[in-house]
Formats: structure tokens, C-alpha cells, sequence
């Protein structure tokens, strides 16, 4: 099958989702798909998701815009699921016109999207200090979980709020401002908010709209994308509570954040990396404990592009993404970094407690493009993770390169 007619078959509405506890390198496949796609959609989550774009040779790491929003004439979709800081998104549709990239056209944001005040954020670490007893979880402090809990609330701030008049937001901010202060003892500077509120309004009020009507007159008609954010063991409900994020990250979770009908859905990739890694606290069996761990961290660039902090570094467990593949029902797997496993004499691989110790390649895969170019121990990892997921691999990154990609037919 040819690469156009490898990625033709996945259908008109097709989602990028994580299968292990994020920073898998979807944005990369992300990308790559987007020239082949007329809408490109993201569905949940906020400034906590990060990835990297490079404009014109110049590294930016995005935390809201679709990783595809380089590619010109494509529209934006900012679903009813997403948390926004205003000022966040501002910032790179600023970094973006400076490049000479305007995205606002083409911005499609939903009215029932939340807004990520500066107060939100006072309230995280509030929260986190209280819970701090119990270890806490590791939040990345951008106010992303206390928005949620507004909404779940029904007291939160909507993205078609910035339609009404100032005097009314302003009326709308100090109302829900006030409950904050009583609630968390925190103080709220309107000064810094009602500035932000109002800039955002000045900008992007006409782009504000009814997304799920957008969508629906598009569906059969336009192929959509949908890029999940964060991934599988993450979700507020199917991940390693409570040391997950606070929003639905599976493909139903993104689905319902877009208001799309599951029966629509004609592919799903499940993206992971050939190892594993996780930021913060929570349960990590696989992880790497060491120098052998430290190696992998440096070989892979393992640091949060959202915090920075390093990333733990585990072996690939076999049995999550078997998991992973049930909840969400990968049709496709992209395997990311096994460039990075190159080194290795050696690679266990779990199965829940069980594991396996396959042979490593210690051959480099650097730049591959071709599978049959690939080392035969390699070739063999691959086909081992598609034989015990029980799903195809049909995108192996060989490098951080746009064009480091292996997309493979079955």
C-alpha cells in the first residue's frame, strides 16, 4: 500500500490519542497527518499539554494550538472540552503572526469552552499544599483542575462570555472572583484579569462560535482530525488515579468534548513511545531506576516541555497498551522514538509483572524511512509490541525530524 493510500484509509474523521501518560510524540504524527486532513480539531485539556513547533527554524513550545496549525488554510477547532488561558493563546497567536502566520481566521473556538483565570492558578497551589499530607499529585500549577471543578460547579467562565459587553464581564469576573476569595483565601488582582478578558474579547469575540454545529455540517463531507491531548493513563476516570489530569483523554473523552457521534469515528491512532516515561508522582512499574535510567532520560531529551522537569523513564509495558487499546480502540499504532532504544543490548518488556527480555539491535535507526531498512532486531521489537497489543503499527519515528517517520503498511 502506498504512504497516500496508507493515510487516505484512515477515513474523514480520525483522533491521535495517547496510550501511555503523555508526551508519546503526538504532535509529530499529528502533524504529518494534518496535510491530509481540511479540519484540524482539539478537543480537551489546556495550557498543561505541551508541544513543539519550529517556526521558521526557531523552537516554540505550544500548549493550546494544534500541533498542525502551521499548515495554512486549515481551520481551528478549539472544542467545548478545552480550559483556556486567554493570555496563553494570545501569546501564540502573537508568536505566529511574528512569523508571518496569522491563525485567527481560522480560528474556530467554542462558545462552551472554559476560561483559565490567573486566579485559577493561586487556587492549584492552594489545593495542592492542603493535599500535600497525602503526597500530593504533582499538578503543573496552571489552574487547569480548579477550572474544571468550576465547571463541574456550574460557576465557571465560558468562552461565549467575552461576547457580552465589559461592564457585564466585569460584573460576571467580580461575581465568581468573590466566591473564590471566601472559598480558597485567596486574593484576586482584577487589575491583572479584567485587562486580559478584554484584549481576548477584542480579538477573538467574532471567532467564538457554535463549534458542534461547525463540525456536524462538515462530517461526510470534510476529513477532521481530532488531536488528543494529555493520554490514556491520564484520564479523570480510566487513568492511575488520582494521579491523573482532570478531563477526559481517551477518544470517547474527545468525542464528547467536540459534541461528535462515536459511530462517525473511522480511525484511531494510539500513539507510545518504544519505552516509556511519566512526570510527577504516581505509580510507575516499568520505571528505570539508575544510571541505565539517567541514559535513556539523555538520549531521549526526557524533560517536560511544559515544566521542564525530567521525566521518569520506564521499559514499555505491554499490558497498559493493551488497556490503552481496549478503552479507546486503536486502529493503528504509531510507535515513537525507537531511535532512542538504539544503544540498548537489551530491552525488557512488561506484561504486568510478567517480563520479557527481547534482544536489542545496537544498530542505529536514525532517519529510517523505509522498515525493511530498519535492523532485523528492531524490525522484530516491532513486530513482537503489534503481535501482543494485538494492533498494527503503522508509524515508527526514527528521530525528532518531521521526516523521521516510518509509515508502514500492513
Amino acid at each position: 500500500m502506498h504512504v497516500e493510500e496508507m493515510i487516505n484509509s484512515l477515513g474523514t474523521l480520525s483522533a491521535v490519542i495517547g496510550s501511555q501518560w503523555g508526551d508519546e510524540g503526538k504532535g509529530k504524527i499529528t502533524d504529518i497527518l494534518s496535510e491530509h486532513f481540511d479540519i484540524l480539531a482539539r478537543a480537551s485539556g489546556g495550557a498543561n499539554a505541551g508541544h513543539t513547533i519550529f517556526v521558521n527554524g526557531e523552537k516554540h513550545v505550544f500548549h493550546l494550538l494544534p500541533s498542525g496549525c502551521l499548515h495554512p488554510d486549515k481551520p481551528i477547532v478549539l472544542g467545548s472540552g478545552m480550559v483556556i488561558h486567554l493570555p496563553t493563546l494570545l501569546d501564540e497567536i502573537k508568536t505566529l503572526r511574528e512569523a508571518g502566520i496569522d491563525v485567527v481566521p481560522r480560528l474556530h473556538i467554542s462558545e462552551a469552552a472554559h476560561v483559565v483565570l490567573e486566579y485559577h492558578k493561586k487556587i492549584d497551589g492552594v489545593v495542592e499544599e492542603r493535599r500535600s499530607g497525602a503526597g500530593g499529585i504533582g499538578t503543573t500549577m496552571r489552574g487547569i483542575g480548579p477550572t474544571y471543578a468550576d465547571k463541574a460547579h456550574r460557576i465557571g467562565m465560558r468562552m461565549g462570555d467575552l461576547k457580552k459587553d465589559e461592564g457585564e464581564i466585569k460584573k460576571y469576573f467580580e461575581h465568581h472572583a468573590n466566591f473564590a476569595v471566601k472559598m480558597y483565601d485567596i486574593s484576586v488582582n482584577s487589575e491583572i484579569e479584567l485587562p486580559q478578558l478584554f484584549d481576548a474579547k477584542k480579538l477573538l469575540e467574532k471567532r467564538i462560535t457554535n463549534t458542534v454545529s461547525y463540525l456536524h455540517k462538515a462530517l461526510g463531507k470534510k476529513r477532521i482530525l481530532i488531536e488528543g491531548a494529555q493520554a490514556t493513563l491520564l484520564d479523570i476516570d480510566h487513568g492511575t488515579y488520582p494521579h491523573v489530569t482532570s478531563s477526559g483523554t481517551t477518544v470517547t473523552g474527545a468525542l464528547q468534548a467536540l459534541g461528535l457521534p462515536p459511530k462517525e469515528l473511522t480511525s484511531c491512532i494510539g500513539v507510545a513511545k518504544a519505552y516509556c516515561t511519566r512526570v510527577g508522582a504516581g505509580p510507575f512499574l516499568t520505571e528505570i531506576s539508575g544510571k541505565r535510567g539517567d541514559e535513556l532520560r539523555e538520549r531521549g531529551g526526557e524533560y517536560g516541555a511544559t515544566t521542564g522537569r525530567p521525566r521518569r523513564c520506564g521499559w514499555l509495558d505491554i499490558g497498559e497498551l493493551k488497556f490503552a487499546s481496549r478503552i479507546n480502540g486503536f486502529t493503528h499504532l504509531n510507535i515513537t522514538k525507537l531511535d532512542v532504544l538504539d544503544a540498548e543490548p537489551s530491552i525488557p518488556v512488561y506484561n504486568g509483572n510478567d517480563v520479557t527480555e527481547l534482544p536489542g539491535w545496537q544498530e542505529s535507526t536514525v532517519g529510517k524511512t523505509d522498515y525493511l531498512q530498519l535492523p532485523e532486531k528492531a524490525q522484530e521489537y516491532v513486530e513482537y509490541i503489534e503481535k501482543e497489543s494485538g494492533v498494527p503499527v503503522g508509524f515508527i519515528g526514527t528521530g525528532p525530524g518531521r521526516e523521521e517517520m516510518i509509515v508502514r503498511s500492513n
